[in-house]
């Protein structure tokens, strides 16, 4: 599959089955993840894989949208020690893990799995929960599964502005 079929073909999946996904799966998942590019290339992320059932149950308590999945991964950024642009002192980490998480989010569905991007969590309470995950802005989190047999795209998937009106010549 082209990427353009990769971006077109990727959706946000709501329905996931609990299948077992085969380590190969996840392990090329997480490699095409740890090749995003950051800033200065200082990788200033983490990524938490929530594989048991006590972390899968602390997760809840912090979301409600795991969508059936009993994988998720969590993306963090860390502020300290990121790209700051000298210019404005703008600091990369969130632009950083947002690329990661894009890139998980495609590899994802490349190894025929399901995802959505959550951004709808209680980020103090899982800090609370999951102790690792303090000091670092929590990006996204990604229930991972097959999608269902009745999953499919919003009927809004297709929806995008027109070119003419998001690119703009110089």
């Amino acid at each position: 599959m082209s990427f353009l079929e990769l971006a077109k073909a990727r959706y946000s999946c709501r329905k996931l089955t609990d299948a077992a996904i085969a380590p190969e799966k996840i392990e090329r998942i997480l490699q095409a993840t740890i090749a995003a590019p950051t800033a200065k290339n200082l990788q200033r992320y983490t990524i938490w894989a929530i594989k048991s059932l006590e972390a899968f149950d602390k997760l809840k308590q912090a979301t409600n949208y795991t969508f059936g999945a009993k994988l998720a991964f969590v993306i963090g950024a860390k502020k300290d020690g990121a790209f700051d642009r000298p210019f404005d002192n703008k600091n990369f980490a969130e632009i950083d893990a947002a690329i990661v998480a894009t890139h998980m989010m495609l590899a994802i569905q490349d190894e025929g799995l399901g995802t959505t991007w959550v951004g709808y969590f209680d980020a103090p309470k899982m800090q609370k929960l999951f102790p690792e995950m303090q000091g670092y802005e929590l990006i996204a989190i990604f229930p991972v599964g097959y999608p269902a047999d009745t999953a499919k795209p919003s009927n809004r998937h297709e929806d995008r502005r027109p070119m003419s009106e998001v690119v703009v010549e110089l």
